[in-house]
This record gives C-alpha cells, sequence and structure tokens, in this order.
C-alpha cells in the first residue's frame, strides 16, 4: 500500500528545462486567435515567459503585477509571454473563451496564449500557475535565465521584498550573473491531463 501512495505523489511533469537550457520554441494561439511564436521575439533581448491561468487564486494575486512587469520590462527588451498551460474539461473557467472575457477585463498588454495540447508546459516543465521561465536571447536561440516564481510574496503585493524577475533582468541588462537564478514557484498545480 505505501509503494501505491508513493507512486501517486510522483510529478506528472518530468524533465523539463533548467537554467542554462536552449528555451523550447513554440507557436501558440492568442486571446485575438492569431499565432504567437517566440521567434517572433527575435529582436528583444528576452522575454519573461509566464505560466498562468485564469481560475487560480495565486494567478490572480499575480496578475496586477505581472501587467506592471510587462510596462516596466517591455521597453527594456524584456516584454512578458503568458500561457495558459490548463486543461479546460479539468478547470472550466482556463478555457479559452474565458482567456478571452479574462484578458479583455484586465486589458492586457501583452500577448495571453493557450497551451491546447500541453506540449508547451510540458518541454518546459511548468508545474505551477503562474511559474516563470525568463528567456535570455542570445542570437540564434533563447536560453533560460531564470525560472521560477515573480517575487518572494504570492499572496501580498505590499509585504515583497525581492523581486526576482526584476533583479534577474537588471543583472541580465549590465552582463552579470543573475544573483538567484532559480526560485520554488508558488500556486495552482497546472491541470495535466493524465
Amino acid at each position: 500500500m505505501r509503494l501505491k501512495v508513493a507512486l501517486l505523489l510522483l510529478p506528472i511533469v518530468s524533465g523539463g528545462v533548467k537554467v542554462g537550457d536552449k528555451a523550447p520554441e513554440f507557436s501558440l494561439k492568442n486571446v485575438d486567435g492569431k499565432q504567437v511564436s517566440l521567434s517572433d521575439y527575435a529582436k528583444e533581448k528576452g522575454v519573461i515567459l509566464i505560466f498562468t491561468c485564469n481560475h487560480c487564486p495565486y494567478a490572480k494575486a499575480y496578475e496586477d503585477r505581472i501587467i506592471a512587469l510587462h510596462k516596466e520590462m517591455a521597453s527594456k527588451g524584456f516584454p512578458v509571454v503568458a500561457i495558459n498551460p490548463n486543461a479546460p474539461e479539468i478547470e472550466p473557467e482556463d478555457s479559452y473563451a474565458e482567456m478571452q472575457k479574462r484578458a479583455r477585463a484586465k486589458n492586457y498588454p501583452f500577448p495571453y496564449l493557450v497551451d491546447e495540447t500541453q506540449e508547451v508546459a510540458r518541454a518546459y516543465g511548468a508545474t505551477k500557475t503562474p511559474h516563470v521561465f525568463l528567456l535570455k536571447n542570445k542570437g540564434d536561440f533563447f536560453e533560460v535565465a531564470y525560472m521560477g516564481a515573480i517575487d518572494d510574496s504570492p499572496q501580498a503585493p505590499n509585504k515583497v521584498r525581492r523581486r526576482y524577475v526584476a533583479e534577474a533582468i537588471q543583472a541580465l541588462l549590465e552582463d552579470k550573473p543573475v544573483p538567484l537564478p532559480e526560485t520554488k514557484a508558488i500556486g495552482c498545480s497546472v491541470k495535466y491531463r493524465k
């Protein structure tokens, strides 16, 4: 019986990327119906790739901070690209139609892509919403420079002491090593199909 319990606790996602790895390419449908690819950002210094969703309280708590992060960092060459990896049959609030409503209601200034097959989330190893993968443009590909949480206060924006993504971007802009290349993503589990 103990063995069965242990097997149930194994993560659904194995593998994924590590800091220093080449970022997997993707082409996914945006809430406006257009395809968006990682290669579309070839002229940017990097991309703040965030796996997020509609329903999760953590994702909702970070929503305004993600919008602010995009507004602050896109002008420095690091725009946000958000991806919803959740299966809508498991979490109906994360359906494509609901994504479109949410993006309109919050006036997202960045793409909000649907990962219908969940292949992109699996390739990156996304486990939570939100889960950040900061990608650095290396010329002909993107490299994972940081992965984990946006900051150190998942629920209370007024209690943030460390802005992990902002610190990592500042280091990249100064051509310095990222001070903390990996943190633990805090949020709801990605709703993967079995």
